[in-house]
């Protein structure tokens, strides 16, 4: 550590945020940039809507398999080369998307780009475990889910400028080489404890963990896990409460990430360049929603001392926002009304992200990363029906069901929040 002495602290952990935030972001640029593509591809290869919806979901169901094991590695190696692989990995099954040339390639692409992804937020849980106090959680959850919308909003308008110039498959090119250079920057500066970071001084190190009661600077979770209690895991009725109300998160979640841009260009009769502008709105306020709500469950926390509160509360009025905008924008006429209302359910329905993710952090302890892949499995079990779903429903006439039911889940997810889950009981030990 750099300046043991110095009074005042340093500002280790913002640059360890910034790098984590950059890695959400090529996240959800690369999960997204199928969607924007998808009606080039539609076109070239003449899939119909189902076709399309297990294309999206192919993705979605490896991610959803691979959370826990991606979550028990970074507890059991550390969050540094875990998240140093899995991106080098993943950023090389994107620029393979380039060479499908069918349905079922399609399909394996996808799945193979899946299994890279699910390491991600699992293994960056687990280093903010370690990297900041609980009054913090909820706001760096917030802002590195902010950058992975970010990530989202920006990739209609770069895809659209590259496909219209060079074809959609550059565009996975042009991705892949994004994330490996994230990856080398990510193994050349990132270190697993703020004890052995350079950038952090004994003040910082301080705030971080806190001191005990003998006057010394508590120490890390150093343990590096073998054993998961499973039985218990699975045995928490809180820990299923956090899946259930993910699920219904995600799910609608997927509405957005996968057929927003046909929804716009099929059903509202937009341009492909307004899509450009258009599928970015809702993605946009998306950014804002995850800060706001991540602010918002730490100033609640910190004002009322409570879990419950300041937890349950913001990501309740998330899910309900979320479901009483979503339904008028399925079922206006107008197709200006319905992006703004769209605009305004992705905001609420992204304010609930900082209580999700601090929730695991607060209740998994040392197995943080383990207990946030459960909860990602869940949500991304949805994520994965949803693109099917959605396709089917509008296969047999509808474009207003799949919004329709995406609000009732929501409104069931927010009734978990406020009777089942338990933001202040531990699932394992601490």
């Amino acid at each position: 550590m750099t300046s043991p002495s110095s009074r005042y602290p340093s500002r280790g952990r913002w640059y360890v945020l910034l790098l984590i935030s950059v890695m959400y972001l090529i996240t959800y640029l690369d999960r997204v940039n199928i969607s924007t593509a998808a009606p080039e591809i539609t076109k070239e290869f003449g899939f119909n809507k189902i076709e399309m919806g297990l294309i999206f979901s192919a993705f979605v169901w490896a991610y959803a398999i691979f959370q826990v094991p991606g979550g028990w590695l970074s507890d059991r190696f550390g969050a540094r080369g875990v998240l140093t692989g899995v991106v080098t990995y993943w950023s090389i099954m994107t620029a393979a998307t380039a060479a499908a040339f069918s349905g079922a390639s399609f399909i394996i692409v996808r799945f193979l780009f899946g299994i890279g992804e699910a390491g991600a937020f699992p293994g960056a849980t687990r280093a903010m475990q370690l990297w900041y106090p609980r009054r913090e959680r909820g706001l760096v959850q917030g802002v590195t889910h902010s950058a992975s919308r970010l990530g989202a909003a920006i990739a209609p308008p770069i895809v659209i400028l590259i496909m219209t110039r060079f074809g959609w498959r550059p565009v996975f090119y042009v991705c892949g080489a994004v994330g490996l250079l994230w990856s080398l920057w990510w193994c050349l500066t990132y270190r697993n404890l703020p004890e052995e970071h350079s950038l952090v001084n004994e003040a910082e190190l301080e705030t971080i963990r806190g001191r005990g009661a003998n006057g010394e600077i508590n120490p890390p979770a150093l343990e590096k896990q073998t054993n998961v209690p499973w039985g218990t895991l699975v045995s928490s009725g809180n820990m299923w409460a956090i899946m259930f109300a993910y699920f219904t998160y995600v799910y609608c979640l997927w509405i957005f990430l996968s057929w927003l841009p046909s929804y716009l260009v099929e059903f509202r009769h937009f341009t492909l360049i307004k899509v450009g502008l258009f599928a970015s709105l809702p993605l946009l306020a998306g950014v804002v929603g995850d800060t706001v709500g991540g602010l918002a469950t730490d100033w609640l926390l910190r004002a009322t001392g409570s879990a419950k509160i300041g937890r349950r509360t913001v990501a309740i009025v998330g899910l309900l926002g979320c479901a009483v905008c979503i339904v008028p924008a399925a079922l206006t006429a107008n197709a200006y009304v319905a992006v703004y209302c769209l605009t305004a359910s992705m905001f609420f329905l992204e304010f609930t992200i900082g209580p999700s993710w601090a929730v695991p952090m607060d209740t998994g302890g040392k197995y943080s990363g383990t207990v946030s892949g459960m909860m990602n499995m869940a949500g991304n079990i949805g994520g994965a029906i949803s693109p099917i779903v959605f396709g089917i429903l509008v296969q047999v006439g509808s474009w207003q069901a799949p919004f329709i039911v995406a609000a009732a889940l929501l409104v069931i997810g927010s009734a978990v929040w406020a009777f089942w889950l338990d933001p202040d009981k531990q699932i394992l030990a601490p």
